[in-house]
């Protein structure tokens, strides 16, 4: 008896699960996402203008003398 009280709850929750089934909808949105990425590349640029600049320095000592109580490189 038991297993015909399963077999019936089973086959009443189909159409249950089915009616549920529908109420999900995919739908793709009308504008464009748009994601603002806020990302600061100082450090980068101020890495690179300090190599350039160091690099400048070395083919060139005698256009950038060292300053007055420095050690000249």
């Amino acid at each position: 008896m038991r297993s015909y009280l399963k077999r019936a709850i089973r086959i009443a929750g189909v159409p249950l699960t089915l009616g549920l089934a529908s109420c999900v909808n995919v739908k793709a949105p009308d504008k464009p996402i748009e994601i603002n990425l806020n990302v600061a590349i100082k450090q980068e640029v101020l890495v690179r203008l300090q190599q350039d600049v160091q690099r400048m320095i070395e083919q060139n000592p005698q256009a950038f003398p060292p300053a007055p109580g420095t050690k000249p490189r």
